[in-house]
Parts: structure tokens; sequence; C-alpha cells
């Protein structure tokens, strides 16, 4: 496993300088503000989420993360995509350029001291769009391809989340000025170290907006049976060059990416619908009931009826 997505003997001095530590006990406040209690909020800004947990998580969780940019205001996590592990804080924020399936640990958390997020949904077409006012000349040349970017935190970024935040108190102001906010935030986050890679996920010819193609359709068709050469095609790509680009920006095969979406569903079924596990295994696409039982195993750490049970007893739910 690599930390952070990279060894740290190959981080370059630019990633690791960054500018002055910036001041976030303001957006501390407004996170907490606006996230009352352990839980994840949707706030009135679409796209924008606020994150509290008051406890480090004991085992790590299982979500789909969607394209966005994560600031930790206060508290640490680690998330887990593929083989790669990725850890930030208060002085490293993260950005996801493609839906990932990822396990997620939130490492560093207390009553007193709770971990506190923000996170911002990132629209590839605004990217687009904005991509054209940051590099005006074309972008330059880039020759890594990853879904995960972790770079030192920018104050000028976290001076205008605070300003976002602060659009929550005042309707008008959400409605009218958070727009621009977030297109500053944008282009602040283009003009960073990771903008030339992060302005990927607007660029119709890079291979990152070539893969996120291929992930929204397994998306929308985990449950179907899945051609590698089908989803080359897909993004008029060779299967060799497509399973060797899919496979560098979201560390993992189309297959392992697919399963992982068919066992995360699975298992939200039998949760939240109350769906055995063999009606869950067929409605996700599994054939075999025993294939299904094998890798949620693997995969969650117990099998399915024995993990669903052990998840419903913490949570205080009752069947």
């Amino acid at each position: 496993m690599k930390t952070n997505g990279k060894p740290a003997s190959s981080w370059r001095a630019d990633e690791l300088a960054g500018p002055n530590e910036p001041d976030t006990d303001q957006l501390t406040r407004l996170i907490a503000a606006y996230a009352p209690h352990d839980g994840s909020f949707e706030l009135r800004i679409p796209g924008l989420h606020a994150n509290r947990f008051s406890r480090p998580n004991k085992e790590c969780v299982h979500a789909l993360r969607l394209p966005s940019l994560c600031i930790a205001a206060q508290g640490a996590k680690t998330v887990i995509v593929g083989d790669e592990v990725y850890e930030y804080d208060a002085s490293r924020m993260i950005v996801f350029s493609v839906a990932l399936p990822v396990a997620a640990q939130v490492t560093q958390a207390s009553h007193s001291a709770p971990y506190l997020s923000l996170k911002l949904d990132l629209d590839p077409h605004k990217i687009a769009e904005l991509v054209l006012k940051v590099y005006p000349h074309g972008l330059p040349p880039v020759q890594e391809r990853s879904a995960v970017y972790v770079t030192p935190v920018d104050a000028s970024v976290v001076n205008a989340a605070t300003r976002l935040m602060e659009c929550l108190a005042h309707p008008g102001d959400a409605e009218l000025l958070a727009p621009l906010v977030i297109d500053e935030i944008l282009i602040r986050l283009l003009r960073s170290p990771i903008g030339v890679r992060v302005a990927q996920m607007g660029f119709a010819e890079s291979s990152v907006h070539r893969v996120a193609k291929a992930i929204s359709w397994l998306r929308d068709n985990f449950s179907q049976p899945m051609k590698v050469e089908d989803l080359a095609g897909l993004v008029h790509m060779s299967v060799s060059s497509f399973h060797e680009h899919f496979k560098s920006v979201t560390s993992m095969s189309p297959l392992h990416y697919q399963k992982m979406l068919r066992l995360q569903e699975a298992r939200r079924l039998m949760l939240s619908a109350i769906m055995d596990a063999g009606t869950a295994s067929q409605r996700v696409g599994y054939l075999s009931a025993s294939q299904f039982s094998r890798e949620y195993s693997r995969f969650f750490g117990s099998a399915p009826t024995k993990d669903i049970a052990r998840l419903r007893q913490e949570a205080g739910l009752w069947v």
C-alpha cells in the first residue's frame, strides 16, 4: 500500500510547501453549527455537505464517494481506494475526481473535539467551463492518472469555503452569492499544485474523463453482465489501453469496481430494505448465492446474515 496515494519520497517540493497554514477556527465553528450532532448533513446550498463524528471508527465504513472536494477543519480521516491509502486532516485537503467505492475511517475525533469536515460536490461540466478561463492556452501535459489527490490545504480555499458557509445564514446570499463563491473555490483549486490534474475531470479527451464515462455506465448498470470489451468501445479505447487507464485512475480493475458496487448495494438492501441475502444477491446481479456469500464475507469480514445482524444491533435497529 502507498500512503496518500504515493510514497513520501515522490512528493514534489511544491506539493509539500504550500502557503501559510490557514486559520480554520471560523470554518470549524460554522461546520459545528450546521452539523449539530454526529452524521452527514446536506445543506441548503446544492452540493454542500457538513459532517460531524465524535469518535473514531472502529471499522471502515464502505460507501460510494462522488466527485468532491473535502476539507477537514478538525480531526483526521483515512480513505482506502483499491490498494491506495489516503490520509487527510486540517493540514491537507482531498479531491475525488470520479465516483469511487471507498472504505473510510475517522481516525482522530472526540466529543470535545469532533471530526468536522466540509464536502463540496464537483461538477465536471462547471470545471470544464472554468478550465477555459484558467488555462486559456490549453492544459499543460500531465502524466499522472489518478482519481484521488491529496494536497496541502490552501488558505485561500479555506477562506472561500468559510464565506460559502456564511452564505447559509442569509437566503439571498445562498441563492445569489453562493454560486459565485463556488466558482471561486473551483478556480483556486484549478490554480493550485493539483490544478492541472483536477482539470482532467472536464477535459473530454483525458483518461480521467473517459474512465468517468465508463464508471457512469457501471453505476447505472452494475447488476447487468459486463464485458470489458464493450466498456472500452463505449469510451473509444482499445481493451488493453482501457484496462490500464481504468486501473491507473481507480486503483482497481473494471470487474473489481463492479463487484464493489454490487456488494455495497446488496448490503444497503439488506440493511435498509430488510431484504434477505438471497434476494439481495439476485437483485444486484449474482447468479450464485454461494459465490455472493464468499465474496461478501471476504469484502466485509463476515457472512451477510451475521454482518447485517451486527450492524442492526449497533444502530439499535430491531426486526
